[in-house]
């Protein structure tokens, strides 16, 4: 049974958070601006939490550490819903905390974006498209389910929609990492498509057939492409409290028109300057609007 007590939150804490998620991760932050204030620092705690887990890979030099921080991770949210004490003084554990017990969030979320998070600390490339789409459900539009909860939203359709939502971000974000990645020894370009086991590395890549990897990510976008579609069929029947959780998919279709432009070519540096049209994020919160 889930003890409510709630951590007393200190300004320098919130401002710690704002400032990470503002840092590492300035679309969801962004996003959480057309969020209503009383959700907003909740939606904040969460993505600060997901750049923690996320970045435990490029953060770790051996899987082993990896998978112990990760267990750490695990072992914060068993003892969240258990009732039991976690660590003091960590912004990130707090905001957690905070959040778990005060909107009644889903164990399963992020039980299961947990699990699936496990999969950055593989050496191997995805199988295929259907095992990154698979990674893409269980990090991203988990996360989105999460953002959810924490808006008052728990309908079917808005759960619907944030699936696909989850999923095109997620593979957008792949599409826009190949180098960062690489820079790592990391390769999220699914086996299948690259026609044998993928080299890792950036060198690597150059000497691969720039047209191949051209093709794989054409075929990945398209995918993206498929699911803001999907979703964009379930817009009318979506809780607009929802819409600060699913503007990621306006952000989305920009990126995916951006690299189309580019020729999905991975090696110019346009892509890595790339920036959020504001104006328009603004306009479709306005308009209730996330498609």
């Amino acid at each position: 049974m889930l003890i409510k007590v709630l951590p007393v939150r200190s300004a320098d804490s919130a401002r710690y958070i704002a400032d990470l998620v503002r840092r590492e991760d300035r679309d969801r932050y962004l996003t959480s601006m057309f969020a209503p204030p009383k959700e907003r620092q909740a939606l904040l705690d969460l993505y600060a939490f997901n750049i923690e887990v996320a970045r435990i890979r490029e953060a770790t030099s051996e899987p082993l550490i990896g998978q112990m921080k990760l267990e750490w991770w695990r072992d914060i949210v068993a003892a969240l819903y258990e009732g039991k004490e976690v660590p003091k003084g960590n912004p990130v554990v707090e905001g957690l905390q905070e959040i778990v017990n005060s909107h009644d969030l889903s164990r399963a979320h992020f039980d299961e974006f947990l699990t699936h998070r496990a999969e950055d600390l593989a050496e191997d490339a995805p199988k295929d498209v259907l095992s990154l789409e698979s990674y893409a459900e269980g990090t991203s539009a988990r996360l989105i389910w999460l953002a959810l909860e924490i808006l008052g939203v728990r309908d079917n359709a808005s759960f619907a929609a944030a699936r696909h939502v989850g999923i095109a971000w997620a593979l957008t974000g792949i599409m826009r990492a190949v180098l960062f990645h690489a820079r790592s020894n990391r390769m999220m370009l699914p086996q299948d498509l690259m026609d044998e086991q993928a080299l890792a590395g950036q060198d690597a890549l150059r000497k691969k057939n720039g047209a191949k990897i051209s093709e794989v990510i054409a075929k990945i976008g398209a995918v993206a492409r498929l699911h803001l579609d999907r979703a964009a069929e379930r817009q009318k029947n979506v809780d607009r409290r929802a819409i600060p959780a699913l503007l990621p998919a306006v952000l989305a279709d920009q990126y995916l028109k951006g690299s189309a432009k580019r020729g999905y070519d991975v090696f110019d540096p346009r892509h890595a300057l790339q920036r959020p049209n504001i104006l328009k994020l603004t306009w479709s919160a306005v308009r209730g609007r996330y498609c």
